[in-house]
């Protein structure tokens, strides 16, 4: 079975950027762990990261051979009807994920045009937040029967 990861903009300034909010674990860092747990879980991983709207979208409509997809939109989240209706449109699972609580934050950071799509969204963990969305996104697609066993 194949997960995909996808990494939003400024996730490649994590461990640089306001650790205070989003923790001291670089994206390596994550990815690693992430790379860890997908071994034990008997799944295949890819992780992809951008900071352009359009390529998550292309990442979105380009998997089309994986069985899930967990996702951190970043401040896409809040803003993009393009990644929700890419997301939408393919017939995959997708778990949204948070290093933060967005509920918590900012009241323009409590709405997400993610979530009404996705499978579930898990947010506020810090890093551990990608790691309960890869076993989320496995268990989704084994009890769906995932087509990219």
């Amino acid at each position: 079975m194949k997960i995909l990861v996808i990494h939003g903009p400024n996730l490649n300034l994590l461990g640089k950027r306001e650790s205070g909010i989003y923790g001291t674990k670089t994206l390596d860092d994550i990815n690693e762990l992430l790379k860890k747990l997908s071994k034990e879980l008997k799944v295949d991983l890819d992780i992809k990261q951008s900071n352009h709207e359009g390529d998550l979208v292309d990442f979105i409509q380009n998997s089309g051979d994986y069985a899930a997809l967990v996702i951190n939109p970043a401040a896409y989240t809040h803003t993009s009807i393009a990644i929700r209706d890419a997301i939408a449109a393919v017939e995959i699972p997708a778990v949204e994920v948070h290093l933060s609580n967005i509920h918590r934050r900012e009241e323009f950071r409590h709405n997400s045009l993610i979530a009404p799509v996705a499978a579930g969204q898990i947010s506020g963990f810090g890093y551990e937040s990608y790691l309960l969305g890869l076993r989320a996104a496995a268990s989704i697609a084994k009890k769906s029967g995932s087509r990219s066993e």
